[in-house]
C-alpha cells in the first residue's frame, strides 16, 4: 500500500503522454493525491484544494508568479511600443551576410536571453529576412536560431524567466527529502552537469560556422513573401513603430538592476565582498529589477502614449503568461501532496537498490522520454525532480549532479519536441510544418542527447560522484 504514494507521478506521466497535455495531467495528479491522502468524496476534494492554496501561500512561489507575471507583463509593453520591432528592422539593415547574421545571433543572447520565446521572436524575423542572402532553408535557419534558445538559457544563472521556476523545484525537492541545502547554490552547482545542453550548443556552432552545405529555396514556398518579417509574428505587426531602443533600454535596466539590488541585499545581510553576490536573495533581486524597469519605462513611454494604451497592453502581456503560471501551481501542488504523501521516503526504501553510477543516466534517460512527448521542460522538471533528489539522497549520489541530469533532460524536450512552445513558435514565424520541421532537429538532437547520456553514465565512475 505504501507504493500508493507514487501513482499521482504515474498518472501524471501516462496522461500526459497519452494526451500531450500537462496541466490538465498534473491536476489529474494532484487530485489522486488529495483522495488518497483523503479517501472520502468530499475531503478528497477539500485535500486536493488544500494542496493547491499551501503552494500558493509560499511566499518564494509567490515572488515567482510575480515575476513570472511582471516580465511577461514588460515584453507586451516592449511590443506594443515597437521595440521589438525596432529591433528587428534595425538589425535587418545592420546584417550584411551569412557570418554577420549568425554572429548577430549568438552575440543578441547577451540582451535577449530572458526567454527562449523572447529570444526566437527578436532573433527569427531577421534571420528570415536575411534567408536569401545566407542561402540555407528555413530549418537550417530554425536550427541555429533554437541552439541559443533552450539549451543556452538554462545556464544562465541569473536575470531569466528560467532561474526562479528552476530554483522553486529543487527548493520543493529537497525540502520534501528534508535535505538541509541551499536551492540557487545547487542550482548553480548543478549547471556544469546539464551536459545535453553543453552538447547541443556545441552542435549548434558547428552547424552554424563549419556546415557549408547551400540548399535552393524550397519548391512550396511563397517566394514572393519568404523574406517578408512584417507581420510574421505580432510583435512585428505592420501597425507597430519601430523603436529599438524600447527593447534595449528595458534590457539593459532588468540586468544590470539586478545585480545592483543584488550587491544592496548581500550588504543588507552582512556579507561583504565577493560573498555579497552570493548571499543574497536572488529572486528578490530579480523581481525588484523588474518592477524599476516597469516604473521608469511606464514613466518614458506616457509622453507618446496613453496610460489606458499601456496598461492593456501590460495586462494583456502578463495575462500570456497564465498557462505557464497555472502550470506552475500544480506542480507545486503535486509536490506538497507527495509531501503529505511521504513518496520521498518511499521512494528513497524502494529504490535503493540502484547503484548510485546509474541514477543519473537513468533519469536523463527517462526524462528525455517524457520531455520529448508532453513537449515541456517545465512540466518535465516538476515531475521528476522530486524523484531525482529522494534517489540521490538514498543512493548517495552527488546532488548537483542528479539535479543536472533532470534539468537536461527537460531541456532535450524544449529542443526537439515538435509539441514544445520553441518549435511552434519557431514553426509559425518561418512558416514551417511543426513536424517536419521537429523531425529534422531529431537527428542531431538524438547525437546530442546520446552524447549526454555517456556522459551521465561515465562521469561517475571518473570523479566518483
Amino acid at each position: 500500500m505504501e507504493w500508493l504514494a507514487v501513482l499521482p507521478f504515474i498518472v501524471v506521466i501516462i496522461f500526459a503522454i497519452w494526451t500531450k497535455q500537462v496541466v490538465p495531467s498534473l491536476f489529474l495528479g494532484v487530485l489522486t493525491a488529495g483522495y488518497l491522502s483523503e479517501p472520502h468524496w468530499l475531503n478528497g476534494l477539500t485535500e486536493t484544494l488544500k494542496f493547491v492554496i499551501e503552494s500558493l501561500t509560499d511566499p518564494n512561489n509567490l515572488k515567482i508568479i510575480i515575476f513570472l507575471y511582471l516580465f511577461s507583463a514588460l515584453v507586451g509593453v516592449m511590443k506594443m511600443s515597437g521595440g521589438i520591432k525596432g529591433f528587428v528592422k534595425t538589425a535587418s539593415n545592420i546584417v550584411k551576410g551569412k557570418k554577420s547574421a549568425i554572429f548577430m545571433t549568438w552575440a543578441s543572447a547577451l540582451g535577449t536571453f530572458s526567454a527562449p520565446s523572447f529570444r526566437i521572436v527578436t532573433i527569427a524575423p531577421v534571420m528570415k529576412a536575411m534567408r536569401k542572402k545566407m542561402k540555407m532553408t528555413k530549418k537550417e535557419l530554425g536550427f541555429i536560431i533554437e541552439t541559443t534558445a533552450s539549451p543556452l538559457i538554462v545556464l544562465i544563472p541569473v536575470a531569466t524567466a528560467f532561474v526562479g521556476y528552476m530554483t522553486s523545484v529543487i527548493e520543493l525537492s529537497i525540502h520534501s527529502s528534508d535535505i538541509q541545502e541551499d536551492a540557487y547554490s545547487l542550482f548553480l552547482n548543478s549547471i556544469p552537469f546539464n551536459f545535453f545542453a553543453f552538447a547541443m550548443l556545441a552542435t549548434g556552432v558547428y552547424f552554424a560556422f563549419f556546415h557549408n552545405t547551400e540548399k535552393p529555396v524550397e519548391v512550396n514556398e511563397d517566394k514572393s513573401q519568404h523574406d517578408d518579417w512584417v507581420d510574421c509574428h505580432p510583435a512585428v505587426a505592420k501597425d507597430l513603430p519601430a523603436k529599438p531602443l524600447n527593447l534595449i533600454l528595458p534590457l539593459i535596466s532588468i540586468i544590470f538592476s539586478t545585480f545592483f539590488f543584488m550587491y544592496m541585499l548581500g550588504i543588507e545581510s552582512g556579507s561583504r565582498g565577493l560573498e555579497v553576490l552570493l548571499e543574497a536573495n536572488v529572486l528578490d533581486a530579480m523581481v525588484l529589477g523588474l518592477l524599476f524597469t516597469i516604473v521608469w519605462l511606464f514613466l518614458l513611454l506616457l509622453k507618446d502614449f496613453k496610460i489606458k494604451t499601456i496598461m492593456q497592453n501590460f495586462i494583456d502581456g502578463g495575462n500570456d503568461m497564465m498557462n505557464v503560471i497555472v502550470l506552475l501551481t500544480l506542480v507545486w501542488a503535486l509536490s506538497v501532496g507527495s509531501e503529505a504523501l511521504n513518496f520521498a521516503d518511499i521512494v528513497s526504501s524502494s529504490l535503493s537498490w540502484i547503484p548510485p553510477s546509474l541514477v543519473g543516466g537513468l533519469l536523463f534517460v527517462v526524462g528525455c522520454g517524457l520531455s520529448y512527448f508532453i513537449g515541456s521542460s517545465w512540466g518535465t522538471w516538476g515531475i521528476l525532480m522530486p524523484v531525482g533528489v529522494s534517489l540521490a539522497q538514498v543512493s548517495g549520489t552527488d546532488l548537483a549532479f542528479v539535479i543536472g541530469a533532470v534539468f537536461a533532460s527537460g531541456t532535450f524536450g524544449a529542443f526537439a519536441s515538435p509539441l514544445s512552445d520553441d518549435t511552434n513558435t519557431t514553426s509559425g514565424i518561418l512558416d514551417l510544418n511543426p513536424m517536419q520541421y521537429a523531425k529534422f532537429k531529431l537527428k542531431p538532437a538524438l547525437i546530442a542527447a546520446g552524447v549526454a547520456a555517456v556522459l551521465f553514465f561515465v562521469v561517475p565512475f571518473v570523479f566518483n560522484l
